[in-house]
């Protein structure tokens, strides 16, 4: 069991129990009634708040190491409550987290250190021991939990329905009436050619034309000169 693995409330409270037995960590005189930050409107409800806060920036200095006091600050502020005007983020009390710093570099549990171009404070093999010890206890006074077998719902394909064809009980008592079946006449196209029958001649009477005379020929007659005699005067 590592500190990644349970709780980090838990592993905090557990954590201040076995830093309230170092010497160097103490809570000083004015830490009953100092807010830790201005964000707050009252100090700490707990009378132990020192140690834990110190369990807790050990915890982050781990985590997030190397880390400094303006870090710190930023991580461990607020919403500051202004009345009618809109929240503004605050930053936590920096006198408090530099006092715990000192307190955890005296007890030998962070030092300074460097890591690329960050430069801060760094847990020691001491705090990486002490945290490992705390989480194994927590580990061990846990029961065993039974693993936890995730059950995935089956997911069922909605099958179409299949059209049926719907069918027809046909009883004995009723007779089957079958509706008579359109057919198309049929066009019968005889090839006999159609018998032509003879006419008739009946015989009718002759009627004989009576001939016309033929026209006589026209004499022209010319007309008489007659001729006068002359008269005398």
């Amino acid at each position: 069991m590592t500190i990644y693995d349970i709780d980090p409330n838990e592993l905090i409270e557990e954590l201040a129990k076995e830093l309230a037995k170092v010497e160097s960590i103490k809570a000083p005189e004015w830490a009953s009634f100092v807010k830790t930050g201005v964000h707050k409107e009252r100090p700490p409800a707990r009378e132990d708040w020192w140690v834990v806060r110190v369990a807790a920036v050990l915890r982050k200095v781990r985590l997030k190491g190397p880390i400094g006091v303006s870090k710190l600050r930023t991580l461990y502020g607020g919403r500051k409550n202004r009345g009618h005007q809109p929240e503004i983020f605050k930053k936590g009390s920096g006198n408090i987290l530099r006092k715990v710093l000192q307190q955890l570099e005296k007890a030998e549990l962070v030092k300074q250190g460097a890591k690329g171009v960050h430069k801060g404070r760094i847990i020691t093999p001491k705090g990486i021991k002490i945290m490992d010890g705390v989480a194994k206890k927590i580990g061990e006074n846990k029961p065993a939990e039974k693993p936890k077998v995730e059950v995935k719902p089956k997911v069922v394909k909605a099958e179409k329905p299949k059209a049926e064809k719907a069918k027809v009980e046909v009883k004995a008592d009723k007779p089957k009436v079958e509706a008579p079946k359109a057919e198309a006449p049929k066009a019968e196209v005889k090839t006999e050619a159609p018998k032509v029958e003879k006419p008739k001649v009946e015989a009718k009477p002759e009627v004989v034309k009576a001939e016309t005379p033929k026209e006589a020929p026209k004499v022209e007659t010319k007309p008489e000169v007659k001729a006068e005699a002359p008269k005398s005067e």
